[in-house]
């Protein structure tokens, strides 16, 4: 069954490529390899590529929680065989950071080298994802949302007098679905966004977290209640391969974990060098700050007939504005799941009304009243195009659908696409992103241009979150201006307590029909409930074209490639095997 938001069903391929898919490098362009019988685990440990089966071929669970402590202890003591500075000088991870065709390149290179090779990297890229180990402890929330981000820059000078990496960023493998989890149980996800969006991740998320505490919950209930009384999220069957032998007593599924071992010839432990440099040119340009602002919420702003995420949008415009006096190009995509294959569409924020907003705040002149009655104005606007774009009457992916096309076919393009208008949509200063709910504290990107930055946001009741990063910029100088902007606003706003309902009187249906009008919306992530009910036109579930429909225009997406998965068999005979009971310091 499809996921449903508000009565319409949403589209589900996407799911289909969230585990067990990588993006892979070619000459031209990038495609993604999909495996859907996938059935283990890669894990990354101080920058050392390892798997272990985890799915018996039947999609059934194949380990528990017992097991996969032990199998990730016993990763985690036969990595340190290699100083960090050894493993930082081999980390092949490094390499998914290299512009792409870079990566095509040295990628065939270390294919065609060595059958060990190409059966180790077939490994890493049909896993079902990338468990990351990362042997480090943040100091603060700036310091987790980097970590995530882009992982640790730290150096250490070996015995010639070369730095090397032996940070975080060295730990990571770009191309798929990464599990992060830091020494001191900080976890988080990053994501290949060419073929998921973050509601998709999102989803998996709030499962993963929902789960957990049902487990805890459990735990507390089952001897008064029973085993069972209360529900999974996930409900997936346990058939623990370490109890199931053969004839010989010999375990029937391999679940012990082995490490994927590389042939890299001194050219490639140069390009690895230089891939490692270059990252961390990027890493210390950029910077990432957090804001956890906690003096009101959704709950304020709805109380006030606004929209929370339009709310959210006018307060990143106006502490640019107030920053740099400047209305710039902003972008928040905007779920379209309910068409097929819908992702999102671009709705761009900085709308005459919005620029109107700024102009009266910043004016010595205006009063409260005025500046008041410009918010709602702009938030009504914005809210109006969010539903334009949800229901798939946006521009900006027509547009360059069109264009595409058009260079895929060798057409000529209108003098449009070369316009001073176009190059100004498309160099996005503020990039948005509304993406959250209870099972995230976090949630951030880079910026997508040189001078931009990168703004992903979470509404809460009481509170909103905003993750900011970019490239050069003053970052801490506008957060902080933007904490300032969000308890001026604060001021605009009737508390609670005043706009409540008293007594026996209730509204009018034509007065909820009027805050509807105001507040709700069909934003990125409203899927999970940001703003009041809304309920868009019903529309059937996403119908599959006919196959020659599909024919005809499938060379127009991103292309996914459904590959054959690598039969147990296979995947016992390819890695080293890791010895569960060795202690750090001992020799296999």
């Amino acid at each position: 069954e499809p996921d449903v938001f508000r009565g319409t069903p949403l589209d589900m391929d996407q799911f289909q490529v969230l585990f067990g898919s990588c993006r892979l490098p070619s000459g031209k362009t990038d495609y993604v390899a999909a495996y859907p019988d996938s059935s283990h685990v890669a894990v990354l440990c101080r920058s050392q590529m390892y798997y272990f089966q985890a799915l018996w071929p039947d999609g059934t669970v194949a380990v528990d929680e017992s097991d996969i402590v032990d199998i990730l202890r016993a990763i985690r003591n036969e990595s340190r065989d290699m100083t960090l500075s050894e493993a930082g000088k081999q980390a092949l991870g490094v390499l998914t950071s290299l512009p792409r065709g870079d990566w095509a390149k040295t990628r065939d290179v270390i294919e065609k080298s060595s059958p060990r090779n190409a059966a180790s990297l077939h490994i890493v890229d049909s896993a079902l994802f990338v468990l990351v180990l990362d042997e480090y402890v943040p100091c603060d929330i700036h310091e987790t949302a980097s970590n995530m981000l882009h992982g640790t820059y730290k150096l250490k000078r070996d015995e010639e007098g070369v730095d090397y990496q032996i940070g975080t960023c060295s730990n990571r493998w770009y191309d798929k679905l990464q599990i992060i989890v830091c020494a001191d149980g900080t976890s988080g996800i990053n994501f290949e966004h060419s073929s998921i969006d973050g509601h998709t991740a999102l989803r998996f998320v709030s499962d993963v977290f929902a789960e957990t505490i049902v487990i805890f919950a459990q735990s507390i209930t089952k001897s008064i209640h029973g085993q069972g009384s209360i529900p999974h999220v996930v409900d997936a069957e346990l058939k623990r391969a370490a109890s199931i032998m053969d004839e010989a007593r010999r375990p029937v599924l391999d679940v012990f974990p082995k490490k994927c071992s590389f042939e890299l010839s001194l050219d490639v432990l140069d390009t690895i060098y230089y891939a490692e440099t270059a990252l961390g040119d990027q890493i210390v340009s950029m910077d990432t700050v957090v804001l956890e602002f906690k003096d009101f919420g959704k709950k304020l702003i709805v109380a006030n007939d606004l929209s929370p995420d339009s709310f959210v949008q006018m307060s990143m415009l106006l502490a640019y504005y107030r920053l740099y006096g400047e209305i710039v190009c902003a972008y928040e995509p905007v779920l379209t799941k309910q068409f097929y294959h819908g992702r999102t569409e671009a709705m761009r924020t900085a709308t005459p009304a919005a620029a109107e907003f700024c102009r009266v705040w910043m004016n010595h002149d205006s009063t409260k009243s005025e500046k008041l009655n410009s918010l709602r104005m702009a938030t009504k606007e914005h809210s109006r195009l969010v539903k334009e774009s949800a229901n798939g009457k946006g521009v900006d992916r027509h547009l360059f659908a069109l264009k595409c096309i058009a260079e895929r076919n060798n057409v000529p393009t209108p003098k449009f696409f070369e316009s001073r208008p176009w190059q100004t949509l498309n160099h996005t200063i503020l990039s948005t992103s509304n993406c959250g709910n209870s099972s995230l504290r976090l949630f951030g990107f880079g910026p997508v241009v040189q001078d931009g930055f990168g703004i992903g946001y979470i509404i809460r009741d009481h509170g909103l979150q905003y993750s900011v990063s970019s490239k050069h910029r003053q970052t801490k100088r506008y957060v902080n201006t933007l904490h300032n902007t969000l308890s001026d606003l604060n001021d605009l706003l009737k508390p609670i307590s005043v706009v409540e309902v008293r007594g026996r009187h209730r509204p009018t249906l034509s007065r909820l029909g009027a805050v509807s009008e105001h507040v709700a919306e069909n934003a990125y992530a409203d899927y999970y409930g940001e703003s009041t009910e809304y309920s868009p036109p019903k529309q059937e579930a996403a119908k599959r074209p006919t196959l020659e429909k599909q024919e005809s225009f499938s060379k127009y997406f991103a292309s996914v490639v459904r590959r054959d998965s690598i039969p147990g068999e296979v995947l016992s005979k390819v890695g080293e095997k890791v010895n569960l009971s060795k202690k750090r310091g001992e020799s296999v």
